[in-house]
């Protein structure tokens, strides 16, 4: 306390009152990629260690695009905003694609950037002094973002700059949470500042939301009613207690689940309830659908479900407003927490009548079913006499274990690896909730930052691979002795392009003559990359006898401290010669 009043009576500024309102509203990292905007930033950082006084910790990020993947990926498994301070304009577009993947994922981030400083013949403390703070002076640079962020300010005083932190936190935590961001020049972080003491239980996010009364007794009759009930989510899991709240449902009336787009870890595989990851095998047959949390439970161009069947939508955004066009037709739209609302449910549930014996039935059905979806999935992992996704997915999955954390980024492969891959236990599947890809490096960081006992494995394709800046990402783990395992399924091209040729023109001239101008073939030493930037076990697997071995070396050296990359040399997507 002595060294925090001394440090107030000695220029306290507004600098120091970004780290302290950080320090008090729990962020635990800032992860930086500063620029001449931040002198101000630095010089309070640097007091700060000499006086002993406490602030986030700074993991430097050679690339914006790992620093918010890296946050998000923290944020995923605990909750909780981190912040990402990166250069002006430039370094916000350097952001990239990070920035939806954190808005459609919906986690909480926060972004700080400076803008240029809005003097420059010496007016002020932090005044332009260098020609690139000209050409960084742009008209709206919020704009870059405001499309993907809940909120979006600029500092004006340093005498309130904690109030801004605050508010920006509690937008971020608020459903549906996203990313915020903050702007400040030079001279207004070089003002004196102010600390308000602030109470944080009087910043809260708002609370969670359940069902209104009659809502929740319209849900529960129709669950009771149903003779093909089914269940749809994607991201229920991303609150792990709503797990065992899904499963207690789900057993109480033998409710079957269907992940779809699975983000996160959302009813255990190895439940008998658990049907797998294709809807289209139960739309026609269900007269109940509820869908829990979930942007996309079928493909309406490609999937239909029973016209007489009743559609109930939960989600804390059920009608997806932040895209503008979005319909999946349902017979009620309820605006709900997943959890609070499950925790309803349960309660009415215990207190009702249910048909025992149709339940017992439905139960020991859709437990063969189950059985027999398992029979399938494990048929197709046989070895063949190369890599097949399925083969890697299966000796992966038997060799990690229940309590590895597992990314999932393949893009084309998802659905294989989705269905093959079964996982058990809350908390060990991650997915990026978007589409730009090159979010697994940056999130493993966040991931064993927030999980430092925990074994990360990071699975992804040879393009995902090279959007990642992997020269920056495994620098960064092992500067900070994050170290994670890579699986990069590599087919030497852009699968999913490929494939969504193929679905549209499937006699067309492209598939008939290999012409999609996809293939990155000749293949690059994807690993060598991770091993000159940041020590990393290089390894190449083009043999299916090789597969094991190599997974196992890639798990001792990550025990052991050292990043691993697996090259898995899949058959070509195309062999198109350019």
């Amino acid at each position: 306390m002595l060294l925090l009043t001394y440090a107030k009576k000695n220029n306290y500024t507004a600098a120091d009152a970004l780290n302290d309102a950080l320090v008090n509203a729990g962020v635990s990292y800032i992860f930086a990629n500063t620029g001449t905007d931040y002198p101000p930033i630095i010089e309070s950082w640097a007091k700060y260690d000499v006086l002993g006084l406490p602030k986030p910790e700074i993991i430097i990020c050679p690339h914006e695009m790992v620093a918010l993947s890296a946050a998000q990926g923290y944020a995923q498994v605990t909750g909780q905003a981190q912040a990402v301070f990166v250069h002006v304009d430039v370094g916000t577009q350097n952001l990239g694609g990070s920035v939806h993947n954190v808005y459609r994922c919906r986690v909480p981030a926060f972004i700080l950037a400076g803008v240029s400083p809005f003097t420059l013949e010496g007016e002020l403390k932090g005044t332009r002094n260098a020609p690139i703070q000209f050409l960084q002076n742009v008209h709206d640079q919020a704009s870059i973002v405001r499309e993907y962020t809940k909120w979006y300010y600029e500092v004006r005083t340093g005498k309130n700059i904690q109030q801004l932190v605050y508010r920006g936190l509690q937008i971020a935590h608020s459903d549906p949470q996203g990313p915020v961001y903050l702007m400040a020049a030079r001279e207004v972080l070089e003002e004196e500042g102010r600390d308000i003491e602030a109470e944080m239980t009087k910043w809260g996010p708002i609370a969670p939301i359940g069902l209104a009364a009659e809502a929740l007794n319209d849900l529960c009759e129709a669950l009771l009613a149903a003779e093909n009930p089914v269940i749809i989510t994607s991201y229920l899991g991303r609150n792990p207690d709503s797990v065992a709240q899904l499963v207690s449902l789900c057993e109480r009336l033998a409710v079957p689940v269907i992940e779809v787009g699975a983000g996160y870890m959302n009813f255990p595989a190895d439940h008998p309830l658990h049907l797998g990851h294709e809807p289209a095998d139960f739309l026609q047959e269900a007269d109940f659908i509820l869908i829990i949390d979930s942007n996309l439970p079928w493909i309406p161009a490609q999937n239909k479900p029973n016209p007489k069947a009743k559609i109930y939508y939960l989600d804390i955004d059920p009608l997806k407003e932040a895209t503008p066009l979005w319909y999946i037709p349902a017979d009620k739209f309820f605006k709900a927490n997943s959890y609070a609302a499950l925790l309803q449910i349960n309660k009415r549930l215990q207190q009702a009548k249910v048909a025992e014996e149709r339940i017992a039935k439905r139960f020991k059905r859709l437990q063969a079913a189950h059985e027999q979806l398992w029979a399938e999935i494990k048929a197709k992992e046989q070895p063949k006499e190369v890599l097949t996704p399925e083969f890697i997915v299966g000796t992966l999955r038997d060799v990690v274990g229940d309590e590895t954390i597992i990314l999932n980024e393949t893009t084309s492969y998802a659905p294989i690896v989705e269905r093959h891959f079964a996982r058990n236990k809350p908390g060990t599947w991650f997915m990026s909730g978007g589409s730009a890809l090159g979010w697994f490096g940056g999130a493993a960081i966040g991931v064993k930052l927030a999980c430092p006992e925990k074994r990360v494995v990071a699975l992804c394709g040879d393009g995902t691979y090279i959007f990642s800046v992997p020269s920056a990402t495994y620098w960064v783990a092992h500067k900070y002795k994050t170290p994670f395992l890579t699986v990069i399924f590599n087919n030497q091209g852009w699968g999913a392009a490929q494939m969504a040729v193929k679905q549209e023109h499937p006699d067309g001239y492209a598939v008939k003559n290999d012409k999609f101008w996809t293939s990155i073939s000749p293949a690059a030493d994807l690993g060598a990359i991770a091993q000159a930037a940041g020590n990393a076990l290089a390894l190449t697997v083009s043999e299916p006898a090789q597969l094991k071995p190599a997974l196992l070396a890639g798990l001792q050296a990550i025990d052991e401290g050292r990043s691993a990359v697996l090259n898995l040399l899949l058959p070509p997507a195309s062999r198109q010669k350019i």
